[in-house]
Formats: C-alpha cells, sequence, structure tokens
C-alpha cells in the first residue's frame, strides 16, 4: 500500500515508516497538518495514519478538511488519548480507525489492510465476496466452502464474512469483538476464541475441515 504518516513526534513517524516500509508498504512523512494536506493534494494514498494532537492543525481538523472536500482517504487516527468520548470524536469528525499509543506496529498494519479491504468491498457492486474455496454473500447471508452450502449461526457467519472480507490478513480478537460484535475495548476472555472454534467445528462437520488458519500470538485469518 502507498501511506501517508501525518506524525509531529519525528522519532515515532521515523519509527512507524521503517517497520510498515519493512511489511512491504510506499511510505511518506508529513511532519503536520499543512504537510500533511499538501501530500494529499500532490498524490494518491490508499490510506492516512494521522496524528490526532499536532500544532496548528491538529488531527481531527486535518480529516474533517479532507472529508469537506470530499477526499475519502481511509484514516487511522493514532492518538495518546484513549478515553471512549475521544474516540468518538474521532469518528464523527471522519476517521475510520482509532488507535491509542503505544502503537503495535502489527496491529496497526493489521487494521491497514482491513480499511483498505473493507473499503474495497462496500465499493464493488458484487454480492459475494471470496477467498479461495470460501464464498459469502453478505446481503443473503448465504456461505458456501468448497461449493457446499454452510448453516452457519448470525454471528459465526458474520465471523466467517469478516474473515473472508479480509483474505490474507491477520485480524486480531480486539479487531473482531469490534467489527462483528460491534463492542469497543478488549474482548471478554476467550469470547473470540470460542466463537471461532464454534465456527470451525461448524464448517468441518459439514465439509470435513476448514479454512480458518490460527496466527498464534496475533489472531486469525483465511487464506487468499
Amino acid at each position: 500500500m502507498n501511506l501517508l504518516i501525518v506524525e509531529d513526534d519525528r522519532s515515532l513517524a521515523a519509527y512507524l515508516s521503517a517497520e510498515l516500509r519493512s511489511c512491504g508498504h510506499e511510505v511518506v512523512v508529513a511532519v503536520d497538518g499543512h504537510a500533511g494536506l499538501r501530500a494529499v493534494l500532490d498524490r494518491k494514498f490508499d490510506a492516512i495514519v494521522l496524528d490526532r494532537m499536532m500544532p496548528h492543525i491538529d488531527g481531527l481538523s486535518m480529516v474533517r478538511t479532507l472529508r469537506e472536500d470530499g477526499i475519502t482517504t481511509p484514516v487511522i487516527m493514532v492518538t495518546a488519548l484513549g478515553q471512549s468520548a475521544d474516540r468518538i470524536d474521532g469518528l464523527d469528525g471522519g476517521a475510520d480507525d482509532y488507535v491509542v499509543k503505544p502503537v503495535d506496529v502489527d496491529e496497526l498494519n493489521a487494521r491497514l489492510h482491513a480499511l483498505v479491504r473493507g473499503r474495497a468491498w462496500m465499493q464493488s457492486d458484487s454480492d459475494t465476496i471470496s477467498a479461495k474455496d470460501v464464498t459469502v454473500s453478505p446481503t443473503r447471508m448465504r456461505a458456501w466452502y468448497r461449493g457446499i452450502a454452510l448453516d452457519l449461526p448470525k454471528t459465526e457467519f458474520n465471523l466467517l464474512a469478516e474473515l473472508v472480507r479480509n483474505a490474507d490478513s491477520v485480524l486480531t480478537r480486539k479487531m473482531l469483538y469490534e467489527k462483528v460484535w460491534q463492542f469497543e475495548g478488549e474482548p471478554a476472555a476467550k469470547l473470540v476464541d470460542a466463537y471461532v472454534s464454534r465456527l470451525r467445528r461448524r464448517i468441518s462437520a459439514q465439509v470435513g475441515d476448514d479454512p480458518i488458519v490460527t496466527i498464534r500470538g496475533l489472531g486469525y485469518m483465511v487464506r487468499a
């Protein structure tokens, strides 16, 4: 992906840019909101990692300006402000996701992939999404694995759909908790793991195996 990092802390900006480049991304760094807005006008980015607290033009003002100008580039806001009200302000202002410092780069990378893939799905005219042998129709609440129609309860279906929508991207337990259960914060102990286990058992009982891969220490994924 082609990423823009807008961060006035130069050491943090250097760290994030180096780590995200090591993940295979192209990265441009802007040191404040003015430079960030100029960069967006100069070239197209797949996503923006935006610090909230900056001098002159803060992150909230910058993302509002982008949205008012019709620029829909996905934005992940990064901030030291972790209260629920701060998160709501950021999302209401036009950010797509919100990460609290200190930043875990693996999670940030996973969220970037999920955000860009999710945006691509929302802009697609297709009724179905697929990943290798799995096909899901979110509008019809139907799923197939290796051509076999799956009988899944709503939560397990939504869990599978989220994994397929973000195929080849690791979704952490926290990300799945936010996307599938629509709750913020850390998931209840073992909740996500329990539902993933149920989903795998249901698919295996109907087909013989399942497509879900456990990434130890991180979360889960489905291969594209």
